[in-house]
C-alpha cells in the first residue's frame, strides 16, 4: 500500500462539510468580534484573546504562537493526528467514505500505515500480558501481589493489566511469529536489539504491565511495575512516534465520560491511584506517567475540562509537587482545588485503609481551594511555637490572601488570622492592601517592559507599526499576496509582471504554489488553497497573509506601484554592495577601483530610475 494517497475530492469534500467555527467551538469558547470570532488559544497558555478564526476564509489563526491553517489543520494541531488521521476523523464524523489512490496532489499515508501497524502490534500484547497474569503459573505471583493491593478481578479486567514474564524474548517471539517485522517492533518500544549480537529482546521483563492507551482507546504504550527488588522500580516505554510523556496522561480514553458528566477532572500521580479511585467511583481521573507535570499536558486538560482537582500524595514530595502544578493549571484558565491526604499516605493507601466511600466523600468532595491549600501548606512549613516563625507566616499568610480577587473571600481569611493569632484586623487589612498594589505594580512593570502578544490592543498596534517599520518591499509582497489569494484575476495579473520573484523566500514559495494552484483550475478558496501547503512554515505564512485587515486601497495602479517595490530590491541591493565595495576600495587608498565601482553605481542608479517609468 505504499504511496498510497488520499484523493483531493475526498479532502475537498472533508473542508467543506465542517464549518470551521463548529469545530473549534468544541474545543474553544469563541466571541463574536466584528467578521471574526476570537477565544484564548488552545495551543498556549494566554489570558487575553489572540486566537482568531475568520468565518469568510474557513481559517484559524493566533497571534500569539503563529499557529495557523485550515479546519483540518487544527484538527491535527488539537489531536495530535497526521494528516491522513485529521482526514479520517473529519470524514467519520460527516459520514464521507474514505477512498485511497495513486492521485498526484494527494497525501501520502506510509506513515499511517507504520502508526497502525504498531498500534495493532500493542493490542496483541495487551492481550498476551492479560492473558499470561490471568492463566498461567508464571503470573501467580504478579496476581497475588495485585489483589493484596486491593485490586479486584473487574478491575484488573477493566485496566487489562498483565505480566511480562522474566524470560528474554517471549513477547518478540510471540509477534515475530505473526510476521510483525522486529526493527518496527523496536520503533514502537516494544523490544530492543542486543548491543553485541544479532537479534531481539523483550523491554519488559518481569513486571505487572499497565497498558497506556491514547484518547481514542488505542493501545500505544506500557508502564510496568518490577516484581520484589530491582530498579527502576517502574519503566516506561521510550517515547515514539506515538508516544510522548510530556503530551500523554493516564487513563484519559476511560474518563472522558465521566469528565464530562462531572464537568471536572482530578489529577492523580501515577496508575495506580488512577485504578484504585475508579474503585470509589471516582472514574474522571487521569495521571501524568513518569514525568513531572508540563504545560502540555495542562493545555490537554483544559481542552477537556474547566475544573480539576489535585489529588497528590500526602507527604513533602507529593505536597510540594501540588504546590508547584498550581499556577501552571491556573495559567490556562483551569480552576483548581486540592484534595487533602493524611500525612504520608497515597490515594491508594487512603483506600486501603478508610475504605472507597471515605475517599470519595472525605477527600475527593471536600477539596480546599488554592487559598486554603497555599495556607496549609505554608503552615507546614513554619513552627508557630516559635515568635519568629509565627510572624513569617503571618506574612506568608497575608500575601497568599492578597491574591484573591474577592474582598469578601480577604475579609473572611483575615478575621481567621486576625482571631487565630489575636492581631488587629485593620493591620491585616492594610497589609494586604499594600501587598495587592505591590503585585499590580509589578504586573504593570511587566506590561509596560515586555511586549505582550496576548493583548488584543498590542496585537493592533504591532499590525499598525509593522505597515510603516517594516521596509516598503516588504508591505508590498504580504499586501500583494493577501489579493492574490483572495483573488484569481490579480494573482493571474502578478504572474504575468512579476512571476514568482518575491524577495522573501516563502513570500516566493507561496506565489509559486498560487500560481500552480490558480493553473489547475481552481478558484480563489483560501482554506482549499491552504491545503495544499504540505510545509507547515509555509501554511502558517499564508494564513498569517491572509489574516490580514484586507481593508487597505487596492486598484491597478496601486498593484503596479508594489510590483515595482518589489522589483527595485535586487538592484537596490545590488547598489548597497557596490557602495561598501567602494567604501573599502577608498579606505585602502585604491583609487581606480573605487572609480569603476562608482561608474557602476551610477550605471545601476540609471537603470533602476529607467525600469520605474
Amino acid at each position: 500500500m505504499a504511496g498510497e494517497l488520499i484523493p483531493d475530492e475526498v479532502i475537498d469534500a472533508v473542508r467543506n462539510h465542517h464549518d470551521i467555527v463548529e469545530v473549534v467551538g468544541k474545543y474553544v469558547h469563541l466571541t463574536k468580534q466584528g467578521k471574526y470570532m476570537k477565544g484564548l488559544c488552545p495551543f498556549h497558555s494566554e489570558k487575553t484573546p489572540s486566537f482568531t478564526v475568520t468565518p469568510e476564509l474557513q481559517i484559524f489563526y493566533c497571534y500569539g504562537c503563529g499557529k495557523g491553517g485550515n479546519v483540518i489543520r487544527f484538527v491535527e494541531e488539537m489531536e495530535g493526528y497526521t494528516f491522513p488521521e485529521a482526514v479520517r476523523t473529519l470524514a467519520e464524523d460527516a459520514g464521507i467514505p474514505v477512498t485511497w489512490s495513486s492521485n498526484v496532489g494527494g497525501h501520502s499515508h506510509d506513515q499511517d500505515n507504520v502508526r497502525n501497524k504498531i498500534i495493532e502490534a500493542h493490542e496483541l500484547a495487551v492481550k498476551f500480558y492479560h492473558y499470561i497474569l490471568n492463566n498461567t503459573r508464571q503470573g501467580d505471583e504478579a496476581k497475588r501481589y495485585l489483589i493484596e493491593r486491593g485490586l479486584t478481578d473487574k478491575l484488573i479486567d477493566q485496566f487489562m493489566i498483565g505480566y511480562a514474564p522474566g524470560d528474554w524474548d517471549v513477547l518478540t517471539r510471540f509477534l515475530m511469529n505473526r510476521e510483525f517485522d522486529p526493527k518496527l517492533l523496536e520503533k514502537g518500544g516494544l523490544i530492543s536489539a542486543k548491543n553485541e549480537a544479532e537479534g531481539y529482546f523483550d523491554r519488559f521483563r518481569n513486571r505487572i504491565m499497565f497498558p497506556i492507551w491514547d484518547k481514542n482507546g488505542k493501545a500505544i504504550a506500557f508502564g510496568g511495575r518490577i516484581i520484589g527488588e530491582g530498579q527502576p522500580k517502574y519503566l516506561n516505554s521510550p517515547e515514539t512516534m506515538l508516544f510522548t510523556k510530556s503530551k500523554m496522561l493516564y487513563n484519559l480514553n476511560f474518563a472522558r465520560p465521566a469528565i464530562k458528566k462531572a464537568k471536572q477532572i482530578v489529577l492523580f500521580e501515577g496508575y495506580m491511584d488512577v485504578i484504585k479511585a475508579w474503585s470509589a467511583d471516582v472514574q474522571n481521573g487521569v495521571a501524568t506517567l513518569g514525568t513531572a507535570l508540563t504545560e502540555e499536558h495542562c493545555m490537554l486538560l483544559k481542552r477537556h475540562g474547566d475544573e480539576i482537582i489535585i489529588c497528590y500524595d500526602g507527604d513533602s514530595a507529593g505536597q510540594a509537587a501540588a504546590y508547584k502544578a498550581i499556577p501552571m493549571l491556573e495559567r490556562v484558565g483551569l480552576k483548581v482545588l486540592v484534595a487533602l491526604l493524611p500525612k504520608g499516605m497515597d490515594p491508594d493507601e487512603y483506600i486501603k485503609s478508610h475504605g472507597t466511600d471515605a475517599f470519595r466523600y472525605e477527600v475527593i468532595e471536600q477539596a480546599v481551594s488554592i487559598t486554603k491549600f497555599k495556607l496549609i501548606y505554608s503552615r507546614k512549613n513554619h513552627i508557630l511555637s516559635r515568635e519568629e516563625d509565627r510572624n513569617q507566616y503571618i506574612v506568608e499568610a497575608v500575601k497568599i490572601v492578597a491574591e484573591l480577587d474577592s474582598s469578601t473571600e480577604r475579609e473572611i481569611h483575615l478575621k481567621e488570622l486576625a482571631k487565630e493569632f489575636d492581631i488587629s484586623l485593620d493591620a491585616l487589612k492594610q497589609d494586604c492592601h499594600e501587598f495587592r498594589l505591590q503585585q499590580q505594580n509589578l504586573k504593570d512593570q511587566r506590561d509596560n517592559n515586555q511586549f505582550s502578544w496576548n493583548n488584543g490592543r498590542n496585537e493592533k498596534r504591532k499590525t499598525e507599526r509593522s505597515s510603516t517599520v517594516l521596509p516598503a518591499y516588504v508591505n508590498a509582497e504580504r499586501r500583494l499576496l493577501n489579493v492574490m489569494m483572495r483573488n484569481r484575476d490579480v494573482a493571474l495579473a502578478v504572474h504575468e509582471q512579476l512571476g514568482d520573484a518575491f524577495n522573501i523566500p516563502n513570500h516566493e514559495a507561496i506565489a509559486a504554489y498560487l500560481y500552480a494552484y490558480y493553473a489547475s483550475g481552481y478558484d480563489a478558496d483560501a482554506a482549499r488553497f491552504i491545503s495544499t501547503l504540505e510545509d507547515e512554515a509555509l501554511e502558517r505564512t499564508a494564513t498569517e497573509l491572509l489574516m490580514m485587515d484586507g481593508g487597505f486601497p487596492f486598484d491597478e495602479d496601486i498593484m503596479n506601484a508594489w510590483i515595482q517595490d518589489i522589483q527595485k530590491v535586487p538592484r537596490l541591493r545590488e547598489i548597497e554592495k557596490k557602495k561598501e565595495q567602494m567604501m573599502r576600495a577608498e579606505r585602502a587608498g585604491d583609487a581606480i577601483l573605487a572609480a569603476q565601482l562608482g561608474i557602476e553605481i551610477i550605471s545601476l542608479e540609471r537603470e533602476l530610475k529607467n525600469s520605474l517609468r
